[in-house]
């Protein structure tokens, strides 16, 4: 590990590291590909509980005594089970954590699983705030999982959610970003909008021939296993949507949408980004459930030249009009504390490098 007082995000082998050191406490070994450039994806354990409603713990209780207050019923993951839309479950992972007092660590869903409209947040103990990792904290995980469009099958290793790990605050400020977008041109919009992030507006011009602008999800489909790559047709579960002259779209309320951003976007190697939203009071709408964006991703040293950010789009209670353009979330980035040994694309089996708009890996399209 870097000495004390060198900020950055945890690359693959200083993950592997804390793993060694005792700082993750995986019930089992690795999978081959779980370690990523930069975060490491977290396995359902082998019981999961539905539960009344969502919760925090607080830092008085564990999430194991929430659970015993909550719960309607177990069942065992160990051959898989079906996860119904609109229940909340709660599923213990098989890691769980003995950070150094100098590490934190933030999770977010996969990037399939936001784009399966699977609502993903990792809870620990005595903690107020989901998906956030206290600097040495010593627990068990727990995953909330929340299937709100397609019921979906899962089982004991199934890897939903991921975590950063990080040693202090590495963010970038508005100056420090304009010259890293300045020397490696981070998105190719001549007129980026470069602040304490990178704006990323919605794409409904259209691509390609057909002039697709993306998918709404259709209702009352059947099951996905969230493990079957390539298993399902793209029309028993979406709709492919077109664009309009005027270049809008008008989202309907409880409907779950993928598009695209107007821009194609790149992390360099010595840096990680995560999309965040870009101010809640422009709009009735949620975009990018899944936010980590690795070292290489659009990189054109890793096998990318720029690549869209896929948005995970929802509407809240009122129909709402998206413009071509309009800005929904802002890329922002951190420093590494090293470059990855491996980047995302480069051989590891990337799905959605020099992506355009696409949906998860389940589907053939």
């Amino acid at each position: 590990m870097p000495a004390n007082g060198i900020k950055g995000i945890l690359p693959d082998h200083m993950i592997a590291e804390l793993a060694k050191s005792g700082g993750i406490c995986p019930e089992r070994e690795f999978a081959p590909d779980q370690i990523q450039p930069a975060s490491l994806d977290l396995r359902l354990g082998k019981v999961a509980y539905r539960v009344r409603a969502s919760f925090l713990p607080g830092p008085q209780t564990t999430v194991a005594e929430r659970i015993a207050e909550l719960r309607l019923h177990e069942f065992s993951l160990t051959d898989g089970a079906v996860l119904e839309t609109n229940c909340v479950y709660i599923v213990p992972l098989l890691e769980s954590m003995a950070l150094p007092d100098d590490i934190s660590a933030a999770a977010n869903p996969k990037s399939s699983t936001g784009r399966l409209d699977v609502f993903t947040r990792v809870i620990a103990d005595n903690t107020r705030g989901f998906d956030r990792i206290h600097l040495g904290y010593r627990g068990p995980l727990y995953a909330e999982i929340s299937p709100k469009t397609f019921p979906v099958l899962v089982r004991e290793g199934s890897r939903l959610s991921q975590i950063r790990f990080r040693r202090g605050n590495a963010l970038l400020d508005a100056a420090s970003l304009r010259a890293l977008h300045d020397h490696e041109r981070l998105t190719d919009d001549v007129d980026a909008d470069v602040g304490d992030g990178i704006a990323v507006g919605v794409d409904l011009a259209g691509l390609g021939p057909d002039g697709l602008v993306g998918y709404r999800a259709k209702r009352h489909t059947g099951l996905i296993d969230v493990e079957r790559r390539g298993g399902y047709d793209l029309g028993e579960f979406w709709e492919p949507m077109v664009a309009r002259k005027d270049r809008s779209l008008i989202l309907d309320p409880d409907e779950f949408y993928i598009l695209a951003s107007k821009e194609a976007v790149q992390v360099p190697p010595d840096y990680a980004a995560e999309m965040v939203p870009f101010d809640p009071l422009v709009g009735e709408f949620r975009v990018h459930y899944a936010g980590f964006f690795d070292p290489g991703f659009g990189y054109e040293g890793a096998g990318g030249r720029g690549a869209r950010a896929v948005l995970e789009v929802r509407s809240r209670e009122v129909p709402f009009i998206l413009e071509h353009g309009q800005i929904v979330g802002r890329l922002v980035y951190e420093k590494m504390l090293a470059k990855p040994t491996t980047l995302y694309g480069m051989g590891i089996g990337s799905n959605y490098q020099a992506q355009g708009l696409k949906l998860s890996k389940h589907f053939r399209v």
